[in-house]
């Protein structure tokens, strides 16, 4: 049974409020400009999530609500998870691993490094995870919890500067 795992770095942040909590930092202007390209390129590859689940700082749920109206997904479906933010490999593998099976492709939004970390622990050749960019892992796996030990069948990262 196929499963798409899809991790996606939140866009470039905003520093210009000096003061602001990390998780409050909103997108900066290349995020709100790069989010929308990313989901179109998703779109034209025919991704259709069953869930999206989103770190709820404020970058990366805005990231994940842009690009889940671009794909025609209702942003007030997303769903928080406070352990994708600030987290680790491990704890990702946990949240990956107690998906529903009845899901078959998944978006996780976040942040590095360890999307970064994720990403290259599936993929050797993935080692930089851009803002904004876009790792697609598909798994033949019965389940989720199967999944998370397996190699995937394929691996795919975009970013937005890719194909310039």
């Amino acid at each position: 049974m196929k499963r798409t795992l899809i991790l996606v770095r939140h866009g470039k942040s905003s520093w210009e409020e000096q003061g602001l909590p990390d998780g409050a930092r909103p997108l900066a202007a290349r995020g709100l400009r790069d989010a929308p390209l990313m989901g179109g390129r998703l779109v034209r590859e025919g991704v259709r999530p069953d869930l999206i689940l989103s770190s709820p700082a404020c970058r990366a749920l805005s990231t994940a609500s842009i690009i889940a109206e671009v794909l025609g997904y209702r942003p007030e479906e997303i769903v928080t998870d406070a352990r994708l933010y600030g987290s680790d490999v491990e704890t990702l593998l946990e949240v990956m691993a107690e998906l529903g099976d009845a899901f078959r492709c998944v978006m996780l939004f976040g942040h590095d490094p360890e999307f970064t970390d994720l990403a290259h622990r599936f993929s050797g050749r993935i080692t930089r995870m851009p803002t904004c960019a876009v790792a697609r892992f598909t798994f033949d796996a019965p389940s989720w919890s199967a999944a998370v030990s397996q190699t995937p069948v394929t691996a795919v990262l975009d970013y937005p500067k890719k194909g310039k």
